[in-house]
């Protein structure tokens, strides 16, 4: 019994060590790999296909301002104002899923950030407790404008391509800087698949989300950091 007091005493503590000692790392150095990237690598390979990914980190300063307005309308208008979870969403999204065929979610921007980084895809208990343990490191260590930087240079915006940069040079020719606001909206309205639909070929649906967020954009207070 002692000893296995003693495993389980060290591995938390090795537990909360490694994990805290990772976020703090990542608030100061580029995101250049993540869990997802190597995942999607490997789901390449076992279809014959080539394990490459587009990825370049970039500066949040030299992404286009409206991109971060642009996901923030779509994805988590209150993004500025909480500490990494909307409850009211959560609650929502809880009462909807009752009678809903295809459960509809609820993570913040914060979440999402927290799982491309440090966790794997999954709907398992597990993941979505870490997902919430990882949440509340970055909300308080990283804050909203690292959040952001993180997020729009990781996060999934087509087939092997990740991040504002490798977006707009693959599907438009241009830098993340100048992408425009109707870029920023297409981007923004392909995130809940990106691999289903293409920024670069919108279909009729994703044309009409990409006006209904550049309506939205429009309506929420702009997204500016201190």
């Amino acid at each position: 019994m002692k000893l296995l007091k003693k495993i389980i005493k060290y591995t938390l503590l090795f537990f909360f060590i490694s994990t805290i000692s990772s976020v703090i790392l990542l608030r100061f150095i580029p995101v250049y790999i993540t869990p997802l990237m190597l995942i999607r690598s490997v789901q390449n390979m076992s279809r014959g296909e080539s394990p490459v990914w587009h990825h370049q980190w970039v500066p949040l300063d030299r992404i286009s301002h409206w991109l971060p307005q642009a996901v923030v309308a779509s994805e988590d208008n209150l993004f500025l104002e909480h500490k990494g979870f909307d409850f009211v969403q959560i609650e929502k999204a809880l009462e909807e899923n009752k009678t809903r065929k295809k459960p509809r979610g609820a993570s913040t921007i914060s979440q999402q950030t927290a799982k491309n980084v440090f966790l794997w895809p999954s709907h398992s208990f597990i993941r979505k407790g870490l997902e919430v343990y990882f949440t509340f490191l970055i909300e308080h260590i990283w804050g909203k404008e690292r959040i952001m930087e993180v997020y729009l240079n990781s996060i999934e915006m087509g087939k092997n391509i990740y991040g504002a940069e490798a977006v707009a040079q693959k599907h438009f020719n241009v830098t993340a800087k100048n992408l425009s606001k109707s870029q920023c909206a297409l981007i923004a309205a392909t995130l809940p698949n990106p691999i289903r639909f293409n920024s670069a070929q919108p279909s009729p649906y994703i044309q009409k989300r990409k006006r209904q967020i550049i309506s939205l954009m429009g309506k929420i207070a702009p997204v500016k950091f201190n």
